[in-house]
């Protein structure tokens, strides 16, 4: 007879992601009767460092689609599982990852692999009759604090200005409902300020945030300032800045060109410019303010900005390798953590504890492409990331996200802590 936990059944198939571009889903029964789902995101500012998104090229869908990743999920990702332990996580990602066989999963994709492995992660939590955020918490439950976008730029508008995402922190918040309800002012407030500018602020990103073309890149943080003012609350006492800068789109040839603004600067001014922003400006994050394999720059950013969180995304790509190195050379001070580009559930959650180890924060995040799927939500929690950024509080991929975070709220009350602001602060 099969053991209750055994993994007897896999399926896969396409599904669109929040751009309207397929990307797998997958499904994973156990013989108890537990079953888990779960679909991939997809970014549109990838790090050239991260897991392998498997795409089928050609025609259909612009070559976009994951057919080829889907029926990997059905034959070999499935013939892999079948028969295996699903509450023993750890042993099913490692076949998964032998079963591709290449460093980055570039034969099966990782947008194969880690579908499976999120289900089969939810397939056990269903199997133990408790959410996925309890079956994967370790010594405590942490609502995090949320991160939300204001203001978008770069890959995820089109360009409008140079730096991808500003966004605000609700630093005084003292509970996820309060942190949510005062973002919602602070969007609104914002779209305010831009219309009486002259702005117009009705276009809506890949992330929900607003898609103005303004006349710099730093004007985009003074509106959003203007934006919390105007809501009533105080920059940086109540609700400060957090700055995506994705940097790696915009470095060309050891130089940082902002063509929004018509100027190329050397690495040390783009840093000097970053700092002058820091000192004038309520900000408390700054993420990729250097491109990927800039070291040095990121180095001289590290002692230039190291009074606030610098938050390496596709510096680190969510690899234990990556973030040792930034360790051992002291190199930011915080990790974007995405499961996608690390390809397993396994693998995200050991750079998560590896990042607690070594005194870094962490903050959870999704992608511009996301689905409705909500897992993102319990990771946070279950992980107790301390921090979260899935987008703005509009549109459906990202109001699912926050949504859970209320559920879960409700549903543990005092049992978990909310991290709060003073996650966010350092120095």
């Amino acid at each position: 007879m099969a053991e209750p936990m055994e993994i007897v059944d896999v399926d896969a198939w396409e599904v669109l992601d929040s751009r309207g571009r397929p990307t797998v889903a997958a499904a994973v029964r156990v013989a108890g009767g537990g079953y888990g789902e779960a679909a991939v995101p997809s970014g549109a500012s990838v790090g050239s460092h991260e897991a392998h998104e498997l795409r089928d090229g050609g025609e259909r869908y612009a070559g976009r689609g994951v057919r080829t990743a889907v029926e990997n999920v059905r034959t070999t990702l499935a013939d892999t599982v079948k028969g295996r332990d699903a509450s023993d996580q750890q042993a099913v990602d490692e076949a998964l990852l032998a079963a591709d066989g290449t460093k980055n999963l570039e034969r099966l994709g990782a947008n194969a692999v880690l579908a499976v492995s999120l289900a089969t992660a939810k397939a056990a939590a269903d199997q133990h009759r408790v959410p996925l955020y309890r079956y994967l918490a370790g010594d405590q439950l942490t609502i995090p604090l949320p991160m939300i976008n204001i203001v978008s730029g770069g890959a995820h508008a089109g360009g409008a200005v140079d730096i991808q995402d500003v966004l605000v922190v609700p630093v005084a918040a003292e509970s996820i409902a309060d942190a949510l309800e005062t973002v919602v002012r602070v969007r609104a407030a914002t779209v305010e300020v831009a219309e009486t500018d002259g702005h117009r602020a009705n276009l809506v990103a890949d992330e929900g945030g607003l898609g103005v073309t303004l006349p710099n890149n730093r004007s985009a943080l003074e509106l959003v300032v203007r934006g919390i003012e105007h809501a009533g609350l105080r920059p940086g006492d109540e609700v400060a800045l957090a700055i995506d800068v994705a940097a790696t789109q915009f470095y060309r040839d050891g130089r940082y060109v902002l063509a929004a603004e018509n100027r190329e600067l050397e690495a040390a001014d783009w840093v000097a410019e970053l700092a002058q922003w820091a000192r004038d400006l309520p900000i408390v994050s700054i993420e990729d303010p250097c491109a990927d394999d800039d070291w040095d720059a990121w180095a001289l950013a590290t002692k230039e900005l190291g009074g606030i969180q610098l938050l390496g995304d596709d510096l680190f790509v969510t690899s234990a390798e990556r973030l040792r190195r930034g360790v051992d050379e002291d190199i930011a001070n915080a990790i974007l953590v995405k499961p996608n580009q690390n390809g397993t559930l396994t693998g995200a959650r050991q750079v998560v504890r590896q990042a607690h180890k070594a005194g870094y924060a962490t903050v959870l995040s999704a992608r511009s492409g996301e689905t409705e799927d909500s897992w993102l939500s319990d990771l946070a929690v279950g992980w107790a990331t301390g921090q979260i950024k899935v987008g703005s509080t509009t549109r459906s991929e990202r109001t699912a996200k926050w949504n859970r975070l209320l559920r879960i709220a409700r549903e543990v009350g005092a049992e978990a802590a909310y991290a709060g602001g003073a996650v966010v602060r350092r120095g």
